[in-house]
């Protein structure tokens, strides 16, 4: 159980509130990157199995490097990375603006992925070394809430503009995002954040230490099939929506309604933290996203669609606090950064071939298999986190 958070001081709050509004602009970039993409290449007839090689590419750069990323955010901090995400990130969702081609796609997919990548691990270890015990769960729940924001706004953005603009364009509107922060950091200048000292860590420090500690290895496996739910979601509904009639911005806002119940779930998430273990938290993300995908292919109308996205963003939202607080409390002294890598290789894994077994399955059975499929998985890891409650101490 946790004990209620205490209060951040001024300028540990003002830091954080900071790098939170920066990632929440360079995220809605990459969200609504991630789902023009995926309906611009459907809008060049590209094949389910190509859609999904095209979303699984934001994915394999991040599962080969994470490790080494998480070891320098260790040193560096948060400046450097935050610059090369945000440049990285603008051209990575400018490239398709100038040329209609596949290719390209598959291009932009890779480096719009491991810009954002850098940023997100930077992040997540900035926020926890900004932070106390007592306040880890506050912090990192806001972070969560402005996820929830950028999960919201970057697939409706991205549907208005595709409708409005037509698809070249919308991928200019949405590089706007990461441009506002990059402005202001070069503006500003920042001063650079000293060298970090990373103490404790034995010179013999090996990363399957990490993955051997019972732990954090399931943490690991947790936060993999967690964040597998998400990406599939946003993978799944636009191949999902398309067959079905739906527009670009229906198929937004059906996306916007997942987002938004991410964001209402966490702003319960410290009374939830006072009550529920996070294997708790966990298990019931997990049983949530089984049921929510086993419903999701069986209707085709708006508004049971809106409500079935609802549904699952209530169960998703609630688990990524959860998992960064306890990396934070489980991870040897000066390895945050390096725990966060592997746990962000884990999930990049499931990321980069999850879109690739689901979308030649879509092209083969049909996308209802596909569906049942995660459900299946989800339904399982729900199993294994239930029981991994059981193991741990309340």
């Amino acid at each position: 159980m946790h004990t209620p958070p205490q209060t951040l001081n001024g300028p540990a709050r003002i830091r954080i509130i900071a790098l939170i509004a920066m990632t929440i602009m360079v995220h809605i970039a990459f969200c609504g990157g991630r789902v023009a993409l995926s309906l611009y290449a459907i809008h060049q007839h590209a094949s389910t199995f190509t859609v999904g090689l095209v979303v699984s590419l934001l994915s394999v750069v991040p599962m080969l490097i994470s490790v080494h990323l998480g070891r320098w955010t260790d040193r560096v901090g948060i400046a450097r990375p935050a610059l090369i995400s945000m440049v990285g990130v603008t051209v990575g969702v400018l490239l398709p603006a100038f040329y209609e081609s596949i290719i390209v796609l598959y291009v932009s997919s890779l480096i719009l992925g491991s810009s954002f990548m850098v940023l997100h691990i930077a992040t997540n270890n900035a926020v926890g070394h900004a932070s106390t015990a007592q306040t880890r769960t506050q912090v990192f729940t806001w972070l969560a809430m402005g996820f929830s924001i950028s999960s919201i706004g970057g697939p409706v953005v991205a549907g208005f503009a595709i409708d409005h603009v037509g698809h070249a364009r919308s991928f200019v509107v949405l590089a706007l995002f990461p441009l506002l922060p990059l402005v202001a950091f070069l503006v500003l200048r920042p001063a650079p954040e000293p060298p970090r000292v990373v103490l404790d860590r034995p010179a013999d420090a090996h990363v399957m230490d990490l993955i051997r500690d019972p732990t954090l290895r399931a943490v690991f496996i947790a936060s993999a099939l967690m964040s597998m739910s998400w990406d599939m979601f946003t993978f799944m509904v636009p191949v999902q929506g398309t067959r079905i009639g739906l527009s670009a911005s229906s198929i937004g806002i059906v996306m916007g309604s997942f987002g938004v119940a991410t964001f209402v779930v966490r702003l319960f998430m410290p009374l939830l933290a006072r009550h529920l273990t996070e294997w708790h938290v966990l298990t019931f993300s997990l049983s949530v996203s089984a049921v929510g995908y086993g419903l999701f292919p069986l209707f085709t109308a708006l508004p049971a669609l809106l409500a079935v996205a609802f549904f699952l963003g209530l169960g998703l939202g609630a688990a990524q606090p959860m998992v960064l607080s306890l990396i934070h409390q489980v991870a040897p002294t000066g390895r945050t950064g390096e725990a966060i890598g592997v746990r962000t290789s884990f999930l990049n894994s499931s990321q980069t071939f999850m879109p690739l077994l689901l979308g030649g399955m879509g092209a083969a059975v049909g996308m209802v298999p596909a569906f049942w499929a995660i459900a299946l998985i989800m339904a399982m890891g729900g199993i294994f986190t239930g029981k991994r409650g059981k193991l741990e101490k309340p």
